[in-house]
């Protein structure tokens, strides 16, 4: 061990060596910001999973709105659109941690409901904004925004209770399912290995927090185009099949539909959610 004194005459010696015009070591860089993502705002239902979600402008005592897949609804027409269908369906919401709830939501309406070039439901809630707050929980905020490409998602199980962790592998022009054609597809790397029950979760963007889509499908057997087995088809109609990979429906086309008070307007600006007159079942 050093003497304390020759320990302060060795500080004060390399002190003094030290020019005047000595440069500051260049600080360290700093991390790009990521969001704690967690259980908050999401929901289990019977059979799927699901989100609390909110456009980015919203007043605290509209209704709150309920996303989960369409097919968590029923199986819909190829080119069904279900408006303002009356629903008491319940919703358990979730803790932050995932291992409790804190209380149960009921929805009033099935404000929008598709799987033609999406699969995804909307509910109406009796309860507002500021009712999850009371809570102790919060909406999910959806994105007004295209994701970008190879970002961390994270896609959060209120069925399962349980969190998959993974990057956007990139973008499909059409993913084929039965009788189902999705467009503009999320598809997932292979760490986000999610199952039946994962249908409904939201997809979230790491380094925001925001919702960026909702989880819907993957191919489990690696069949071409059926049932449970999408397959990738590109704008020249060649068809690339990859099993256990998973997908979700991006979500920044819903926001300019709503409009608040908890509704959905299809006719709203910017919304790109499909108009029921663009085909029947």
């Amino acid at each position: 061990m050093r003497h304390p004194v020759a320990v302060l005459a060795a500080l004060l010696l390399s002190l003094s060596a030290v020019p005047a015009t000595a440069v500051p070591a260049t600080a360290a860089p700093v991390a790009p910001a990521r969001a704690d993502v967690d259980f908050t705002g999401t929901v289990s239902l019977k059979g799927c999973s699901g989100a609390v979600v909110r456009p980015p402008e919203h007043e605290p005592s509209d209704p709150a709105l309920v996303m989960t897949n369409g097919h968590c609804v029923r199986f819909l027409g190829a080119r069904e659109v279900v408006r303002d269908e009356p629903s008491e369906r319940e919703f358990t919401l979730l803790n932050a941690s995932g291992d409790g709830s804190l209380g149960t939501l009921r929805a009033s309406s099935l404000v929008y409901a598709t799987m033609f070039g999406t699969d995804v439901a909307l509910y109406r809630t009796t309860s507002t904004y500021a009712d999850l707050e009371r809570l102790g929980s919060r909406a999910l905020e959806l994105s007004a925004e295209h994701p970008g490409d190879g970002i961390d998602i994270t896609v959060v199980s209120g069925y399962w209770r349980r969190t998959y962790s993974c990057e956007v592998d990139g973008y499909v022009h059409e993913l084929r399912e039965g009788r189902y054609t999705w467009r503009g597809s999320l598809r997932y790397t292979e760490a986000c290995r999610t199952r039946g029950g994962t249908s409904g979760s939201p997809v979230v963007d790491v380094a925001t927090g925001k919702v960026v889509g909702v989880n819907n499908t993957g191919n489990e057997d690696g069949e071409r185009c059926t049932d449970n087995n999408p397959c990738e088809v590109d704008a020249n109609g060649e068809v690339t099949v990859r099993q256990g990979i998973g997908y979700g429906q991006q979500t920044h086309q819903i926001v300019p539909c709503l409009t608040g008070g908890g509704r959905v307007d299809l006719t709203a600006p910017g919304c790109g959610l499909a108009r029921p007159e663009e085909g029947s079942r």
